[in-house]
């Protein structure tokens, strides 16, 4: 869903977060987490290293990117375009 439609109300579906349609709810699914209340607490890394490591591909880094919206959003801050996150992703891990 696009950050500016996002609402904290309405978090029952993994599509209602921020950044996130199907395709990367079914990612999502892959890692175990059906629900976005399981992604609290969560660290963006550690998701996207596991989604490489099941999927035996190397992710593409805007999805580390999305997951750090997701992560940052669930811990309380505003909902944000993933895009936003690819300086501090770049500044984190330069190596991705």
């Amino acid at each position: 869903m696009h950050p500016a439609k996002v609402r904290r109300d309405r978090l029952q579906a993994l599509t209602d977060l921020p950044n996130v349609g199907p395709a990367f709810a079914a990612d999502l699914r892959l890692l175990g987490i059906d629900s976005p209340q399981q992604l609290a607490g969560k660290d963006a890394y550690s998701l996207y290293r596991q989604l490489c490591d099941i999927t035996q591909v190397r992710q593409d880094p805007c999805v580390l990117d999305t997951l750090m919206s997701m992560t940052d959003f669930i811990a309380g801050n505003p909902a944000r375009t993933w895009w936003q996150y690819t300086a501090e992703r770049k500044q984190k891990w330069p190596s991705l």
